[in-house]
């Protein structure tokens, strides 16, 4: 029996870790961080791989840094055939990833070489892609740089966000990875180096990036508000405070109104002027200091006639 070593911490990394539990191989150690304060109440909360761990017997490992820890010693002395990694959230150094037979692989949810990083799959929703796709491949000190194992592609629709594509990802790269672990283990299976002048990053979203730029045409902004639904959410600032934009979509309408501007609205949608004379119908949206809401909601609170002539910026 195949002994792995698994390492994740969100969502994503579950229905992974599950189907390991459920397979022929031996799960004999499960790597995540450490748990963190949740919430306004800051209540300390166990990542969701730690939470599936506990329902089976195997150790449980969550050093704050693994580099040069306790922890990975022990790693190292188990002997593990392979390390299995889904978006684990750390480096992991060179000696820890060569020590298994089968070295270390990760399940990353981006067609590599495109989109190295820790966000690939917003920025494949912002930059309006029409496909994007799981790659397994071996892992390296370098971030995301290795060669390429397997490889499978799912298509982006108009409706997609991020939640929607973590979830058909994580059961996409669940079941690659099911289908390339025989593979690697007897030997029957070709690494393909990525193509270095194809690499295209995805890093985190700063604060800076979150916020909405009028500027650009209703089509990227609408790809930006899904590329960031449901977190970090895209925002706006409306009337001196943060405005969160939750849902909207390109009209067919064009104008000649300064990018911002407020142009008209009604029951379905708030109308603004965005870059090269396009429009955007916001219907979902979040100011400061309230809950989520429907434009109708919106509507029966606000005095839309003063907000109209302030416009977002």
């Amino acid at each position: 029996m195949k002994k792995i070593i698994f390492m994740g911490t969100p969502e994503f990394s579950v229905p992974i870790l599950q189907a390991l539990f459920d397979s022929e191989y031996e799960v004999i150690a499960v790597v995540t961080q450490p748990d963190r304060p949740v919430g306004r109440k800051r209540i300390l909360t166990p990542p969701p791989v730690k939470e599936l761990a506990f329902k089976y017997t195997v150790p449980i490992f969550q050093p704050e840094k693994i580099s040069g820890s306790e922890e990975m010693a022990a790693l190292i002395a188990l002997e593990a055939d392979v390390i299995v990694t889904a978006a684990y959230g750390q480096f992991l150094p060179t000696k820890l990833l060569n020590a298994p037979k089968h070295r270390a692989i990760n399940v990353h949810a981006s067609l590599l070489p495109k989109y190295r990083g820790g966000a690939p799959v917003h920025y494949a929703i912002i930059n309006g892609d029409k496909e994007t796709g799981v790659s397994i491949m071996y892992m390296e000190r370098k971030m995301d740089a290795g060669d390429v194992l397997s490889q499978r592609s799912i298509p982006i629709t108009s409706s997609d966000d991020v939640q929607t594509m973590f979830n058909k990802l994580s059961t996409l790269g669940r079941d690659l990875l099911m289908e390339t672990l025989p593979r690697l283990f007897t030997g029957d299976i070709h690494p393909v180096p990525q193509d270095e002048s194809k690499v295209t990053f995805s890093p985190n979203i700063s604060r800076e990036e979150e916020r909405i730029e009028w500027e650009l045409t209703a089509t990227q902004i609408a790809n930006k508000i899904r590329g960031m639904r449901p977190w970090p959410v895209a925002h706006a600032v409306l009337n001196g405070e943060r405005c969160k934009m939750w849902v909207a979509v390109p009209t067919e309408e064009t104008t000649q109104s300064k990018p911002g501007s407020i142009t008209h609205w009604d029951k379905e949608g708030i109308y603004v002027a965005c870059g090269q004379g396009t429009t955007l119908k916001v219907t979902e949206l979040q100011p400061s200091g309230k809950k989520r809401m429907t434009v109708t909601d919106f509507l029966n609170g606000n005095d839309m006639e003063t907000l109209a002539q302030i416009g977002f910026d």
